[in-house]
């Protein structure tokens, strides 16, 4: 089988009805069938709906076609998240995982759908506050995880960003004024990044381990206004700092990306006064409003280089954009009012 026919929805509507282990993790009779369709698509997984006959309970099939962290066994490790976050009721709950790519050239995992609308800052801040405490509450066992642990996130993060921006600084139109300014991100960045390894030298493990989503945005949170709300889209977990989700979640390198929302200083402090309360003493916070200052600071960072890369790979491939909104925020975010506007912000205040 080709790896292309992983997508293909007569193949995959075959192997969910022949599929007698997945009924049983659904809690299905084997000659049940199950109906799918198509439901979204990503860059790394292709999703389809389902009922459950017997009480129409919905759930997704995940097809994984690849790993933006490299890993062999991509719809594993997100589906072992899941299990490890069922506890604190603000995820989807893994019901099946086929890593084995035997009967379909891709992995192939199960989990339940679930009900909500996106994320609106303007109104949902504390909404967001409580969902990412009770995640980041919830206790771990980083042996039945398996969840990548890096020693220094921050520094991990740098690194990351360098990687990226190698792309912009060698491409033959790149902006030099960009890369200068760039270029003294880096410098802030890289001094972060010593800051979180002088905290470990001087007072060991400074930062509690939670599992973090390391992508959250607004399209991700389902928010039910007279129910439960729960953060999805668990491609990228890793046991690190609460304050790594925070960072990521509050920086305007995401949430102007699709919303055109920026949040000042006092929106960032009032979000971060209640997580701290809605944590309610459940993991030691201590240090974490100065964590949080160096998670902004490099997350930032990142946000540009990714833009960055992205832009090269845009103008050199010719090709017709098939998001035109897309490129229009790539190229904002590598121009010069906005990376001001950025290090005004985060870089040019800190002392």
């Amino acid at each position: 089988m080709k790896p292309t026919d992983a997508c293909d929805i007569t193949i995959l509507q075959r192997y969910v009805n022949n599929n007698a282990a997945l009924h049983t993790a659904i809690g299905e009779p084997e000659s049940t069938p199950l109906t799918l369709s198509p439901f979204a698509q990503g860059e790394y997984n292709v999703n389809y709906l389902f009922e459950r006959p017997s009480d129409g309970k919905r759930f997704l099939l995940r097809v994984n076609l690849g790993s933006q962290m490299h890993l062999k066994q991509q719809i594993t490790y997100e589906m072992n998240a899941l299990d490890a976050l069922h506890a604190s009721g603000r995820t989807p709950r893994s019901y099946y995982v086929d890593d084995t790519k035997q009967r379909i050239p891709a992995g192939i995992g199960v989990e339940e759908w679930l009900p909500g609308r996106p994320l609106r800052y303007e109104t949902d801040l504390a909404v967001a506050a409580r969902i990412l405490a009770d995640i980041h509450a919830t206790p771990t066992d980083k042996a039945r995880t398996c969840l990548i642990a890096p020693p220094h996130p921050l520094s991990a993060i740098v690194a990351e960003c360098e990687q990226m921006f190698c792309t912009y600084r060698a491409w033959s139109n790149a902006d030099e004024h960009v890369v200068q300014k760039v270029d003294r991100m880096f410098e802030t960045a890289r001094e972060c990044a010593c800051i979180e390894v002088e905290r470990e030298c001087e007072h060991g493990d400074n930062f509690p381990r939670c599992i973090v989503n390391t992508e959250v945005n607004s399209g991700n949170f389902l928010i039910n206004d007279d129910g439960t709300s729960y953060l999805i889209d668990w491609e990228k977990p890793l046991l690190s700092d609460p304050a790594q989700d925070l960072g990521h979640f509050l920086v305007p390198t995401t949430t102007y990306w699709k919303t055109d929302t920026w949040l000042d200083d006092a929106a960032i402090s009032r979000f971060l006064d209640e997580y701290l309360l809605a944590v309610g003493g459940r993991f030691d916070t201590r240090g974490l409003r100065e964590r949080l200052n160096d998670y902004l600071t490099v997350t930032c960072l990142r946000g540009i280089t990714w833009c960055a890369m992205a832009y090269t790979e845009y103008a050199e491939d010719d090709r017709a954009l098939s998001n035109a909104d897309t490129f229009e925020k790539i190229q904002e975010y590598v121009s010069i009012p906005f990376i001001d506007r950025i290090c005004k912000q985060f870089y040019d205040t800190r002392s």
